[in-house]
């Protein structure tokens, strides 16, 4: 491997002068930092980051860690974290827990060993998760998506509570009075917010609540297809649905279809996220959009301030909901 001193020999000038060009130090004028660029295309010489860590006391890295990174959510989170990342000089490593907590802490562990300059955190869901990012020994921390009580760190999530009330809202502007719900996991913010949107327009509306349409699942597409089956099996089965994410509402129409009905001419279904496959469902599914790739950047801007500020005051930033309307929704044919 070339050193510094063979791109100083090669260019004609101090390995002093290497250096000032290489870690932009001290002013060298262009003649000679061109020499100096043209050395190091010509040695093939690529500067020790590690070494250069050491001695800046950063790494320009920021570790994301997320509970599933097949899901089109986190996915296009990870993207706006990445993209904003990149233009302000740092690099990501991902990791992803599939929702299990001791990877979440091994992954803690790993990337504080590995000299991250911060982390953004998708917790896993569990309570637990505040713990485990309090240990962080005061790596910088933004969390994103999920809000964990009884830390203090910045936090970009999105109105989720909002986005439920429009969603249930919309529902009863149609007609819908019997309307179901699938939840998410119930030990993270987003879902207890969007149930609970549910619940209060609901209540608004001077309707009774009957907990039996009211379904637990996971956010997994199949978790909505079982409670679309045990929401079907029902004396009086809803007319329309509320899924807390979009991968529980397409398993919800997938189960509609598969037992003989239409959707929406039998039974409305509603989602959450516009993730990119709600607009090319069989129908397109109308949904709350969330602000995902936005989430990323306004992560990656709060991190990064976050690092060169740890004094400054913790931030809670919280991003708007907007009802998408597509055609798996319509006017009951049935109360």
């Amino acid at each position: 491997m070339a050193t510094i001193e063979d791109v100083a020999r090669v260019a004609g000038v101090s390995t002093a002068t290497v250096s000032y060009v290489i870690n932009d130090t001290r002013r060298v004028s262009d003649p000679l930092r061109l020499r100096v660029l043209r050395a190091m295309e010509e040695t093939n010489y690529h500067p020790n980051n590690v070494a250069r860590s050491l001695r800046v006391g950063q790494t320009k890295t920021i570790g994301l860690i997320i509970p599933d990174s097949a899901n089109a959510f986190f996915a296009e989170v990870g993207r706006g974290l990445q993209d904003r990342s990149h233009s302000r000089g740092f690099s990501v490593i991902l990791c992803n827990t599939d929702g299990d907590p001791s990877r979440e802490s091994a992954y803690i562990d790993l990337l504080i060993n590995k000299q991250v300059d911060g982390l953004v955190f998708v917790a896993s869901g569990d309570n637990a998760a505040s713990t485990r990012v309090a240990s962080t020994h005061g790596v910088p921390i933004v969390v994103v998506d999920r809000h964990l009580a009884g830390i203090e760190v910045d936090e970009v999530v999105a109105d989720n509570l909002k986005g439920a009330i429009m969603a249930t809202e919309y529902l009863l502007k149609l007609g819908h009075t019997r309307i179901g719900c699938i939840t998410g996991l119930s030990d993270v913010s987003p879902s207890a917010d969007r149930a609970k949107g549910y619940r209060q327009t609901m209540k608004a509306a001077g309707l009774e609540l009957d907990e039996t349409l009211i379904i637990k699942g996971d956010f997994q597409c199949r978790s909505g297809g079982f409670a679309m089956q045990t929401l079907l099996a029902l004396p009086s089965p809803p007319t329309a649905v509320v899924a807390c994410n979009d991968l529980m509402a397409i398993g919800a129409i997938s189960t509609a279809c598969a037992a003989g009905l239409r959707v929406p001419q039998d039974v409305s279904i509603i989602g959450f996220d516009d993730i990119g496959l709600a607009a090319v469902t069989n129908p397109p599914l109308t949904t709350v959009a969330q602000p995902k790739y936005a989430m990323g950047t306004v992560a990656a801007d709060l991190l990064v301030e976050r690092i060169r500020n740890p004094q400054a005051p913790y931030r809670r930033w919280l991003l708007p909901t907007e009802l998408v309307i597509r055609q798996s929704c319509a006017t009951p044919i049935r109360p």
